[in-house]
């Protein structure tokens, strides 16, 4: 019987097998962030260990600095200590970091795959639960915590517990204005908010083949939303094609070994599954969260529930009405970015429904780029004046307003269209503020409208 891509990689990169039964992994990767780090290296220091493997750790920053002004040292007090700390940290041990005067700087979840850092059957870690992201190019990437960051500095390992592993497959076309955050969104809808815990997400079926690099990564992003430890893509000739001259990809013959070894790595054809999910994709439709965690969510032509677990704490918070159609809830912010949708394509899709159009008087709108890469991509191409045109602000690249430890958050009780991952109560810095997650076309059409509306009705007009 064949074998699942995460099995692959997990028997390649097994040190040994651990007497609680889990298994000691080796990490290919290591990425890390202002925020999850500086504990971990103090630790090091109190024990007086090094960094075991340098030069598989990479680093940049996004959580903390703002994206309007980003002089130094920062307004906030904590933020700048927080970077001045990876500052020395890196500088100390020789590990590679991307600070703000560089143009490789970005979310690290974006980053990683432009630079061709995350490759198919590698192991790889980061101090960030959306580390799932980079299974979009047929990764094993794990979310870790700071004692763990510190454990892949020590020793470039980590011990897990075995994986399940669920297959879904998604088959048909999707319809013209539902994209691949419509998709998890469905998944997480479909399986909960608890449904992959102790498993692997493997996603395939041709809607998934038919996607770009760019969706695969928004999908494997929310495995985590959806409890599931990991989630990747097989690798394919999209990835192949993807991965072709970026600076940390192999080059030349080597690229081609590498190829005939990453496809290698892909399930088997007769691989077994712990469990399968099958979805039609014709049955997906434009879905947007209506309640405090992304299970909450309904198609754009659905309303709102009024009945299950945690539909009255849920609809007390948000302030809206079971039985009500999701449509036409009125939104106070709109933003499109985070490392689930901040990609080069996310933002052509946002700026496509923007073009010509003006943003609602009582709506503050703004566009933030994953990576200093993807702003410069995009204002080749213009985008950032069609969303200023528009009335959007075009900011700095960062993680922003999708978890408020910067100055971009809401106040209040304002009600923010967000292409970000989670819709928890206080998750976009104000504990009263309520967050609607949906695609990047979607939330422009909202910023437009100033309220959720049917993206399908106005991509009908552009």
């Amino acid at each position: 019987m064949g074998r699942t891509l995460l099995q692959k990689v997990w028997d390649l990169h097994t040190v040994r097998k651990l007497p609680t039964g889990q298994t000691q992994l080796f990490i290919g990767l290591h990425l890390i962030h202002e925020v999850t780090t500086p504990q971990a290296f103090d630790m090091l220091r109190a024990r007086g260990i090094g960094v075991a493997f340098p030069g598989r750790t990479f680093a940049t920053t996004d959580h903390i600095i703002p994206t309007l002004d980003q002089s130094r040292p920062f307004e906030d007090p904590l933020a700048e200590t927080m970077l001045a700390a990876l500052e020395k940290n890196c500088a100390e041990y020789s590990i590679p970091f991307w600070n703000l005067d560089s143009d490789r700087q970005g979310i690290v979840h974006v980053i990683g795959p432009e630079l061709g850092l995350t490759q198919p059957g590698m192991t790889i870690a980061c101090g960030d639960s959306h580390t799932s992201t980079h299974g979009a190019l047929g990764a094993v990437a794990f979310g870790i915590g700071t004692s763990q960051v510190r454990d892949v500095l020590a020793s470039q390992s980590l011990a897990f517990d075995p994986l399940k592993v669920r297959r879904i497959t998604v088959d048909g076309q999707l319809a013209s204005g539902v994209f691949a955050k419509d998709v998890i969104l469905e998944i997480i809808a479909r399986l909960g908010v608890k449904g992959g815990v102790g498993h692997a997400y493997e996603y395939g079926g041709s809607a998934i083949e038919a996607m770009g690099i760019d969706e695969r990564l928004t999908i494997c992003n929310m495995s985590i939303e959806g409890g599931a430890r990991v989630g990747y893509v097989n690798p394919d000739q999209t990835t192949f094609d993807y991965l072709r001259g970026r600076p940390f990809a192999p080059q030349g013959e080597a690229f081609d070994r590498a190829v005939s070894w990453w496809g290698s790595t892909a399930s088997d054809p007769d691989a077994a599954y712990d469990d399968v999910v099958e979805i039609p994709a014709s049955e997906i439709e434009p879905r947007v969260t209506w309640g405090i965690n992304p299970g909450q969510s309904v198609g754009i032509s659905d309303t709102i529930p009024a009945t299950g677990a945690g539909v009255d704490e849920a609809l007390a918070f948000m302030g809206l009405s079971g039985g009500a159609p999701i449509q036409g809830t009125k939104i106070d912010v709109a933003f499109v970015g985070s490392c689930t949708n901040s990609r080069l394509s996310d933002l052509r899709e946002a700026a496509r429904i923007a073009r010509g159009q003006r943003v609602a008087s009582h709506v503050n709108a703004l566009v933030v780029p994953g990576s200093q890469a993807v702003r410069a991509a995009a204002e080749q191409e213009g985008l950032d004046q069609v969303f200023r045109d528009a009335g959007f602000e075009w900011r700095g690249a960062g993680c922003s307003m999708c978890l408020a430890m910067n100055p971009d958050r809401l106040n209040g009780e304002q009600v923010c269209a967000s292409s970000s991952n989670r819709n928890f109560k206080g998750r976009q810095g104000s504990p009263t503020g309520r967050t609607l997650l949906m695609s990047p076309a979607m939330v422009a059409a909202a910023a437009l409208a100033g309220e959720v509306v049917d993206v399908r009705t106005v991509m009908s007009h552009v």
